[in-house]
């Protein structure tokens, strides 16, 4: 069969001690940043066909170390890297603030339909607030939302930000979702932890004015935060109106609050927290149904003595209230102190969230730290830890429908015709491997494979699976619904 070749690659590792116990349902993402070209594209100008190259170059890798997400920046800073009818095209793709590719082409749709064609998701990164990356270096075009509007916006420290107190901010971010989630096949719309800006020592944020304009009654800080609130919920209201099927999240800065803080914070010292400093309450977006999973950025090392990985762990675990949690790793900290030199990092941090059914997946920062190879991480992800593909976690409150069973025609006693023939669209085919003398529920079985397609030839004899193993074969729908399952005998 035509994936018989991967078949080889995963039956290195199948069935094999020195495999770390996986699950048939797991997130595994990565964020790709394009911000001062972090991640993508590697510098301004490149040509089209070297964007495209790279961004191949960075899915192809990500694939083979088992990731079957991306959460890929495409607002950075009030721009785009889409054509937008509300933003300019962004300095990090040509070197021009609102200077298109040439020859054109829309690196989001590109980008998209290579995410799908390997059957990863895709997430649309958007920075809420951000306006100007640098004042004093950015590139702005004539048509940027600052020239246009420059009372909206606040100056603080080299950065320029949209004014959350301002009802205009939020209806424009959400005009900008409306417009992507309808025109674009998204998987998810992502946010991460910049809402109000991190606190530069011995200096406000210079957003009085507005509070004492808006005639709010709250304090000031219990204003800041309502501000955040009503942005997160008009975004949830707009994506499920405009597209249901879209997730919607938050990666937020690790610590919601310190213990000192609230008797429900986390036993941490963070010099800065979520809902004081950033004015995000994320657990009450997470109360109210809001968003419909959260990825807090972890990204200290277990033992760390002010905020650690597993006391952290331990806290985002408890405070889910039904939604996904995925953990944040900072692997852009290779070699950054001891804890990081130390190869063992990562696994233990994966072995340590596997023991929460809780928790259902990880997300990376960020894509060019697995470039190197650092510590050898990519080695344990593809032969160890991601060494089987899992489907990513469905959601039922968006979607809990399963698609309909594959059809299964018998070729001979080896070798069978898998179609799916249901109404509704599939991602694809999973295939299961089920020990002897157990019962047959999916739960038990170990998901070898999954196609990108909606059908193909099995040949039992290239299974990487042991001869006695019973092998079944289902459909996984957009959602990430399974289907009932179908023997192959």
């Amino acid at each position: 069969m035509n994936k018989s070749f991967l078949l080889v690659i995963i039956g290195i590792f199948l069935f094999t001690s020195n495999t770390q116990a996986q699950t048939n349902f797991e997130f595994r993402g990565v964020w790709i940043a394009t911000v001062e070209n972090i991640d993508w594209p590697s510098k301004k100008g490149l040509s089209v066909e070297e964007q495209k190259a790279e961004f191949i170059h960075l899915l192809d890798m990500h694939q083979r170390n088992g990731m079957n997400a991306i959460f890929m920046q495409i607002r950075p800073a009030g721009d785009a890297f889409y054509p937008s009818q509300f933003e300019p095209w962004s300095e990090y793709l040509m070197g021009k603030q609102g200077l298109p590719p040439t020859p054109f082409y829309d690196p989001l749709a590109f980008m998209i339909t290579e995410t799908h064609k390997r059957g990863m998701e895709f997430h649309a990164w958007l920075n809420p607030y951000r306006a100007v990356f640098n004042v004093t270096k950015s590139s702005i075009a004539p048509s940027h939302i600052t020239k246009i509007h420059p009372e909206w916006f606040l100056t603080y420290g080299t950065t320029k930000f949209f004014n959350p107190g301002l009802p205009e901010v939020r209806n424009l971010v959400s005009n900008i979702v409306k417009d992507l989630v309808t025109r674009y096949d998204l998987d998810g719309i992502h946010m991460d932890d910049y809402f109000y800006p991190y606190r530069i020592t011995g200096k406000e944020f210079p957003d009085q004015k507005t509070y004492e304009q808006s005639g709010s009654k709250l304090h000031k800080d219990d204003w800041r935060r309502s501000n955040c609130d009503s942005i997160i919920k008009q975004l949830y209201l707009t994506i499920r109106a405009a597209n249901p099927h879209v997730k919607f999240g938050i990666s937020p800065f690790g610590v919601w609050r310190n213990k000192t803080q609230d008797p429900i914070g986390s036993n941490t010292k963070a010099g800065q927290t979520n809902f004081d400093d950033l004015y995000a309450d994320i657990l009450l977006w997470l109360k109210q149904g809001w968003i419909d999973y959260v990825v807090p950025q972890l990204y200290w090392e277990r033992g760390h003595k002010l905020c650690d990985y597993d006391t952290l762990l331990a806290w985002w675990n408890e405070h889910t209230y039904g939604k996904h949690l995925y953990i944040g790793h900072g692997i852009y900290r290779v070699n950054t102190n001891a804890a990081w030199k130390d190869k063992n990092e990562i696994p233990k941090q994966i072995q340590a969230l596997r023991q929460y059914n809780t928790t259902q997946g990880s997300v990376y920062f960020s894509s060019k730290n697995f470039e190197t190879n650092a510590n050898g991480w990519n080695d344990s992800l593809r032969q160890n830890y991601y060494a089987l593909p899992a489907i990513i976690p469905p959601m039922p409150w968006i979607d809990s429908v399963p698609p309909a069973k594959p059809m299964v025609s018998v070729v001979n006693k080896t070798t069978f015709n898998i179609a799916y023939k249901g109404t509704e669209n599939i991602k694809g085919l999973a295939f299961f491997a089920l020990p002897p003398l157990v019962d047959a529920k999916m739960n038990l079985a170990t998901l070898l494979y999954l196609t990108t397609t909606t059908s193909t030839t099995f040949d039992r004899t290239k299974s990487i699976a042991p001869a006695d193993n019973r092998l079944f074969v289902a459909a996984v729908d957009n959602n990430n619904n399974v289907s009932e399952w179908v023997e192959l005998k």
